[in-house]
């Protein structure tokens, strides 16, 4: 380069390092995807109607892997969550109610954690469902802490958990000889409808994309190169290349949990069959798998479910914090935020709900929720403004807005049909 010009040399970018600095947030979201809501749908379905409904929770992981990707692009590309840019780009009679829709996902979210966490105490020690709510709530909130104090350590630790619930689901779906089924079709009607709506809450989280967006945009931060990369000379070039590294992340980690989710269907078709009916509690599961494949799978089912609930949990809250910093722009102490969503969790408990029942409608309620964060999703991922080089190809809008407009028919559906037979 000749003296005097300022034309900047194009960033090189190393695999290894930029391969680092970009795993990890797709295994924090997947934790989202394998939460107590999932024990309580997957075990249902498998228990109430075989393999019927797997192509239901097959596709709703191939879309949950789609709605991921777009969540770590928009925070790759912009730097912000998706909370930061619905604020920034909706008008305010928009970003309101998406504010508000957030919040209960998080309240429904943290319901379905802290009860699921309740129920495993109570399978391991014969803790009251109350007293095990508060345990899983405190514990959850001291994995929480590890994410304000060392990012890097509090995605290890979710990834640990994560790690710890394929594990046991793998022996137990080996011990049960469930991954050689008898594949069926059911079409969802009436329960089975509801069934299905809540395998897609539970499995295309709306309050993950909260995180995995918040997650990759602080990667992109801490991570100068990245950020040199995506703004000088050869951006596009470096786009293609960091997007690779988040597929590989997103890929593998929601894989993972795709894995576990099918897992539990079909060990719960394998051991319980199908005898038309979705009504098997979490406690009914834990002893049946007792008496079919020994006590140690049913230590293992209990252990896992807890797992699930602490690690799920913290992820929770941390989307409600995001969500509440990114729409009014101000953060709250995690306690009162811990507090403001656990609560209607321990109401749930304290007034001695049916703890399986309350499971399967706050995934029910997640999907419902579902388009509320994908209308936003797909809008600004294919907004060039927004997204730079990273803009969505017109292939992937194409394919975002079917699944998207596939989720509001199918919600459409399961309304009609609630409101047919009431």
């Amino acid at each position: 380069m000749r003296p005097g010009t300022s034309a900047r040399r194009p960033v090189v970018l190393r695999r290894d390092r930029i391969g680092a600095a970009l795993i990890g947030p797709g295994f924090v979201a997947a934790v989202a995807y394998v939460d107590p809501g999932n024990f309580a749908t997957n075990f249902s379905a498998g228990a109430g109607y075989g393999t019927g409904l797997l192509w239901v929770l097959l596709a709703a992981n191939m879309v949950g892997i789609l709605v991921q990707y777009l969540s770590a692009k928009a925070g790759l590309a912009s730097g912000r969550n998706l909370a930061q840019l619905c604020k920034e780009h909706c008008p305010s009679y928009v970003a309101m109610p998406l504010w508000v829709q957030a919040e209960l996902v998080a309240i429904a979210t943290d319901l379905a954690e802290i009860v699921g966490g309740a129920i495993a105490l109570n399978l391991l020690f014969g803790l009251p469902l109350l007293a095990g709510g508060v345990i899983t709530a405190m514990l959850s909130f001291a994995i929480l802490v590890l994410e304000a104090r060392h990012r890097r350590a509090f995605e290890a630790t979710i990834a640990l958990l994560l790690t710890l619930i394929v594990v046991s689901f793998l022996w137990t779906g080996l011990r049960s000889e469930a991954y050689a089924p008898r594949l069926t079709f059911t079409a969802p009607e009436g329960e089975s409808a509801m069934l299905a709506a809540g395998i897609i809450g539970a499995t295309v989280m709306p309050h993950a994309v909260y995180v995995h967006s918040d997650l990759t945009a602080r990667h992109r931060k801490a991570a100068p190169l990245i950020d040199a990369a995506l703004s000088g000379p050869g951006a596009r070039t470096s786009a293609r290349s960091l997007l690779s590294r988040v597929r590989t992340d997103v890929w593998a980690a929601l894989g993972i949990a795709g894995f576990v989710n099918a897992a539990m269907l079909l060990v719960a078709a394998s051991v319980f069959g199908s005898d038309g009916t979705d009504s098997h509690g979490l406690e009914s599961v834990h002893a049946g798998l007792g008496e079919a494949l020994g006590g140690h799978t049913a230590l293992l089912f209990a252990s896992a479910l807890l797992i699930s609930g602490l690690a799920s949990s913290s992820v929770g809250t941390y989307a409600g914090q995001v969500a509440m910093a990114g729409f009014l722009r101000r953060s709250v102490p995690a306690t009162f935020r811990r507090l403001c969503t656990v609560a209607p969790a321990l109401l749930v408990l304290g007034f001695h709900a049916d703890a399986t029942t309350a499971l399967l409608w706050s995934q029910t309620a997640l999907s419902l929720c579902l388009p509320f964060t994908l209308v936003p999703l797909v809008w600004l991922t294919s907004s060039p403004t927004v997204m730079g080089t990273c803009v969505n190809s017109r292939l992937t809008t194409i394919a975002a807005g079917a699944v998207t407009a596939a989720v509001i028919a199918a919600n459409a559906v399961l309304m009609c049909q609630e409101l047919g037979s009431g």
